[in-house]
């Protein structure tokens, strides 16, 4: 299966919410300030029988699909469609205007606004779309951050086992000590991809684990090192001390790491992901972002919301638990799977 078809598929709430907003609004008649008096009635025509090219398209009757004259009413009802779907008021008011700019009065079917709208999400998350950049410095140090609960650590699970299957020497550091669950999720998924994981015991200090799993990399010989770190935010001074402290350390070895900070999102908490970004940029250099958790939610617009804003790059995706869900941020695909329209495979 394609990614973009998993994409539909598990985006359904989001694109349900949006395609039947974008349905709604296309099928709703305009106000009428004073509607003329009715004429009088005609007979009803008889009804049509549906011919072969009707069936074929699907259509009632092979009947067009339903057009509206965009006008103010049509893009509020747009607007408030996309605020549903969290991409933000600011950014809302900005897609709708570039939608309506040469284009009032015009008529539009619904499938028609999608492309649209598909078109506009996509120029807006195309400048962000890169992947995770390889340096040539072994081993390259990737820092790894964001709540608990975000899918922080099966993310590096599945990075690990993604660098391991395309030829890359990998090391992961299990540097949230205060979670031994975290720890036993990254060692299964160690086991999986055959990649060492280093741990420590509960509790233990994450700056001196992370030191010992960057010196580990470099005898070894590694490409990356992944470190996994702690996601409490209910006290935020520790947590920032405690990631500069890994940070600090690290330079010990390598003045340079770490090279690359992931700061790792759940696309179902909305419009908090930007609230976490903020708290993160100032905790950590954040370099870029993962989203997770696609598949769960009706929330995906909040990405979009997260390029216009910030402007950090999105690596990747991910929309389920097996390793081949988590994928390369493709702005085109994923803004068509967002409106619900067709695309290619």
């Amino acid at each position: 299966m394609s990614f973009f078809r998993k994409l539909r598929e598990r985006m359904f709430k989001s694109s349900a919410r949006i395609g039947e907003g974008i349905d709604a609004a296309v099928a709703e008649p305009p106000a009428a300030s004073a509607p003329p008096a009715a004429p009088p009635a005609a007979p009803p025509p008889a009804p049509a029988r549906p011919g072969l090219v009707g069936r074929l398209l699907g259509g009632a009757g092979g009947a067009e699909a339903p057009r509206r004259a965009l006008d103010d009413a049509m893009l509020e009802r747009l607007e408030e469609v996309l605020i549903a779907a969290d991409m933000g008021v600011d950014t809302a008011q900005r897609i709708v205007a570039n939608i309506a700019a040469g284009r009032m009065g015009r008529r539009f079917a619904a499938a028609e606004i999608k492309e649209l709208l598909a078109a506009e999400l996509a120029r807006i998350l195309e400048p962000v779309a890169r992947p995770l950049p390889l340096y040539p410095r072994r081993p390259q140090v990737v820092l790894v951050v964001g709540v608990n609960g975000s899918g922080k650590t099966t993310t590096i699970g599945k990075l690990a086992s993604q660098f391991r299957a395309a030829g890359k020497q990998v090391v992961i550091a299990a540097g949230d000590t205060f979670r031994a669950a975290a720890v036993e999720q990254l060692q299964i998924w160690g086991r999986r991809a055959g990649v060492p994981v280093m741990t420590a015991p509960e509790g233990s200090d994450p700056a001196s684990l992370a030191f010992d799993a960057l010196a580990r990399a470099q005898a070894d010989g590694a490409d990356l090192l992944l470190i996994d770190t702690a996601g409490r935010l209910q006290n935020r001074a520790d947590l920032m001390e405690e990631l500069a402290k890994i940070v600090r350390v690290l330079r010990k070895r390598d003045p340079q790491a770490p090279h690359s900070t992931l700061l790792v999102l759940d696309a179902t908490t909305g419009q908090n992901a930007l609230a976490q970004v903020e708290v993160f940029r100032r905790m950590a250099d954040v370099s870029g972002l993962v989203m997770t958790k696609l598949d769960g939610t009706a929330r995906g617009g909040v990405l979009v919301a997260l390029a216009d804003r910030f402007g950090l790059p999105i690596h990747a995706i991910g929309v389920g638990e097996q390793i081949d869900d988590l994928a390369p941020f493709e702005p085109a695909d994923f803004a068509r799977a967002l409106v619900g329209a067709a695309g290619g495979e």
